[in-house]
């Protein structure tokens, strides 16, 4: 973002622009691990993913406020098993499965990302908490139950100005921590450990 105007590149374009930039290359077999290949030839088998079915694995988020006061969201995803040559999850769309701005929330999600897409759901944590008012625990939670309602699992993690961060989660669990200046980390896996507030 600092190296461009654009939000975001993709495909030749996104290549190209990496070389640019001085970032190492590597080719795609370099990504090749024996057990994703396994899973894949699973998946061709029975059509239908061989990857845990409950998110607990694969997408990577944080969210986090820095002393001056400016929140920042990151995803990465663990990709989807058998997709569609070309396709694009929620991971990488600003307000879908990623979205921050200062002052009101940061959001970062995982799970059936067509779904997340369909709700814009990290924009909507953030606009139920700056146009109805909500708490930012509310809003998360009333974001992944609408993408519960459609069909769609996962969870989220968000963080307001205040630097506490809210999860949400309609599924079996989520992998989740949160850490502070000055505190002791903290982790959970499954839906119903709670966080201390």
């Amino acid at each position: 973002m600092d190296k461009s105007p654009h939000v975001m590149l993709a495909g030749a374009g996104a290549d190209k622009f990496s070389v640019e930039q001085g970032l190492e290359q590597v080719e795609p077999g370099w990504f090749r691990t024996e057990e994703r290949w396994q899973q894949l030839l699973a998946w061709r088998k029975r059509q239908q993913a061989a990857v845990d079915p409950t998110h607990l694995f694969g997408t990577v988020g944080a969210v986090a406020l820095d002393a001056d006061g400016n929140l920042a969201a990151a995803t990465s995803t663990g990709g989807m098993t058998g997709k569609r040559w070309g396709r694009i999850g929620d991971s990488p769309i600003i307000g879908a499965g990623t979205y921050a701005k200062n002052g009101q929330c940061a959001v970062s999600a995982t799970g059936s990302g067509e779904y997340f897409i369909r709700e814009s759901a990290a924009r909507q944590v953030c606009d139920r908490v700056a146009w109805k008012g909500e708490s930012l625990k509310d809003a998360a939670q009333d974001t992944i139950v609408a993408v519960g309602a459609i069909g769609g699992d996962g969870g989220l993690i968000a963080m307001g100005p205040d630097g506490h961060p809210a999860f949400a989660i309609n599924d079996l669990g989520m992998y989740r921590g949160r850490m502070s200046a000055g505190g002791s980390p903290e982790t959970a896996v499954f839906a119903d450990e709670k966080l201390t507030d």
